[in-house]
């Protein structure tokens, strides 16, 4: 009869960069029994061969089948996710100039491409237009050329930029995590839900027989 509780809490997403996979490598692991706990953090759950997908989901009902299998004594409670996606990270991949090309590339991207979204919206909305009505309004004779309300505008709107992605080259303004870190890890999130069930619904989920 089990009488040792051995805790498992399963990650959504694990990275590994060895063929062989371990319960370590995609669970944090806690019993009391420390010899009970090492020998689950090294029980093999997979190994990738040649030819086979990157990407591959495993049912942590499978995990839990494999630990109580070696260890007979041992009731395992799961606290984490019910799947975990397993990816086979090549670190040398992601190394060298063509990286670096990528990098500058996306830069260039998101900077022109930001700017030009500006400038059409700006032109839509023909802000010359509004800031010389303004002007004359609050100063009451017309302008005559850039005054400092659009000087004031593009201070602010660097400044608001700036702000909101909460960076200064690469410092942080404050500890919370900036929007797009946050977009970034809800999408994360989304894809691996998405791809575990997909797996989950074609069969091909590493589970229990």
């Amino acid at each position: 009869m089990a009488n040792t509780v051995l805790y498992l809490k399963a990650e959504q997403n694990a990275e590994v960069m060895e063929a062989q996979v371990s319960v370590k490598d995609i669970a944090s692991v806690y019993c009391a029994d420390k010899n009970i706990c090492a020998r689950a953090k090294s029980l093999r759950v997979h190994k990738f061969h040649e030819g086979e997908k990157k990407r591959q989901v495993i049912s942590i009902l499978k995990v839990i089948e494999l630990i109580e299998k070696e260890c007979p004594e041992v009731s395992v409670e799961n606290l984490g996710e019910n799947a975990t996606l397993i990816e086979l990270v090549d670190v040398n991949r992601h190394k060298g100039f063509v990286q670096w090309l990528k990098m500058i590339f996306v830069a260039a991207i998101s900077f022109f491409g930001t700017g030009f979204t500006i400038m059409a919206f700006h032109n839509d909305i023909n802000i010359n237009k509004i800031f010389a009505k303004v002007y004359e309004l609050v100063m009451g004779y017309p302008s005559d050329g850039y005054s400092i309300l659009e000087v004031s505008y593009s201070v602010g709107l660097a400044a608001g930029i700036i702000l909101f992605f909460n960076h200064i080259g690469g410092r942080r303004i404050t500890k919370d995590p900036t929007p797009i870190e946050v977009e970034m890890r809800i999408y994360e999130t989304d894809v691996n839900k998405a791809l575990i069930e997909t797996a989950d619904r074609e069969g091909k989920t590493i589970d229990v027989s």
